[in-house]
């Protein structure tokens, strides 16, 4: 069954979870993404003054709402128009020698450590700090982003991920948005410190030219930076451990390393086969008639892009992991206008730390300890993954 009614998400919501079914809403301009304010007050509910600021709860919801994530129509076309040259191919690509770099930087200290010789934990010294290091490159804030930035994503993945999320939720994130904001007002302060073409700089020259708003100009930094953390850090995490988890596979790809069509083919079965981001929501601007149902205006729809996934109507043996699968794209970066603005980007940063890890650990078997999740509905997140080198 691929729609169904369910309560388990913000006091009910049709699932939809068909590869065709979801790709399908995703391009449909019937279902909106512009859901931020009625989400956060469903989970701060009914609070005194006491209890609650309403000043920060009202710029909560104004930055979420502001967010790329969560904007349609001619708001969404506008800031993604000022964002989009600094994804495009050719300025990713000079990227590359900065993010290798960074990668082969990362496994030194690995390498280096004499404490590694006993295993160490791939998520803490790797897949977190290679995303948090690029996407403060690409923003032009090298050495910058400041120490607490891994525990503002946690709580802010922790409310966005949550099926049904509570007021201790929200207000973790409320205060870590609110922290993430005053490091960026710190930051525009001093204009001359960033990088000459960042991407900072780019959002600054825009709000000056009067293309987007003071709150625009923070939301949509606070949104890169943790977006072009969140999935790819995911993305790592799941890739690897797939692998290790299919020893064939690993050294299947180990001996195809220098063919960079196959590093790529196998990064888009990790994307499929483990999606970092599980699902999404939206919310029905009229009714739409889908798989005999009709989804009322107003309803909640989850589109389940993890078991889309994994449609046997899709993909042949869809639950086996190869990385020499070749049956067109997964839906992991979705489809449509808000198909992921990072994903090429997430896409090159895992062709490149794959192949820094077989050149520089081609060893890596996990350890006896077994893998720790994170409790997250919508991020498909490992918390700790132990290996041997």
């Amino acid at each position: 069954m691929h729609l169904h009614w369910s309560t388990a998400y913000c006091g009910g919501a049709w699932v939809i979870s068909g590869y065709e079914e979801v790709a399908s809403a995703l391009r449909d301009p019937r279902f909106t993404v512009r859901r931020a304010a009625r989400w956060i007050n469903s989970a701060l509910g009914a609070r005194s003054d006491e209890d609650c600021d309403q000043q920060a709860q009202q710029r909560f919801k104004r930055l979420f709402s502001r967010s790329l994530l969560f904007l349609d129509g001619r708001a969404h076309r506008r800031l993604r128009g000022v964002l989009n040259p600094g994804f495009k191919p050719a300025e990713l690509q000079a990227q590359r020698a900065g993010i290798t770099a960074l990668a082969h930087r990362l496994i030194d200290d690995i390498v280096a450590d004499p404490k590694s010789a006993n295993g160490f934990d791939f998520i803490g010294r790797f897949a977190r700090p290679l995303p948090a290091l690029v996407i403060a490159q690409l923003l032009g804030l090298p050495d910058r982003v400041p120490a607490q930035f891994i525990d503002w994503a946690a709580d802010l993945a922790a409310f966005i991920g949550s099926p049904t999320p509570d007021a201790a939720q929200a207000r973790a994130a409320q205060d870590a948005l609110a922290e993430l904001c005053q490091f960026f007002t710190q930051v525009l302060e001093r204009p001359a410190d960033l990088a000459p073409g960042c991407l900072v700089r780019t959002l600054l020259q825009a709000h000056q030219d009067r293309q987007l708003n003071r709150t625009e100009l923070l939301a949509q930094c606070c949104t890169l930076l943790f977006a072009g953390y969140e999935t790819t850090r995911n993305l790592l995490g799941n890739g690897l451990l797939a692998l290790l988890q299919h020893p064939d596979q690993w050294a299947a790809l180990k001996a195809e390393q220098d063919d960079t069509a196959a590093l790529r083919l196998a990064v888009r079965e990790m994307l499929r086969h483990d999606s970092p981001v599980q699902y999404t929501g939206r919310r029905l601007l009229q009714d739409v008639a889908m798989g005999g149902q009709t989804l009322r205006r107003g309803q909640l729809a989850i589109l389940h892009i993890g078991q889309a996934n994994h449609d046997a109507r899709r993909f042949s043996e869809p639950h086996r992991f190869d990385i020499r699968r070749d049956e067109g794209m997964h839906l992991s970066f979705g489809q449509g206008p808000h198909v992921c603005l990072g994903a090429a980007l997430t896409q090159l940063e895992a062709e490149i730390a794959f192949s820094a890890l077989m050149q520089r650990l081609p060893a890596l078997t996990l350890a006896d300890t077994p893998p720790v999740w994170q409790d997250n509905a919508a991020y498909r997140a490992l918390d700790r993954l132990s290996v041997f080198f």
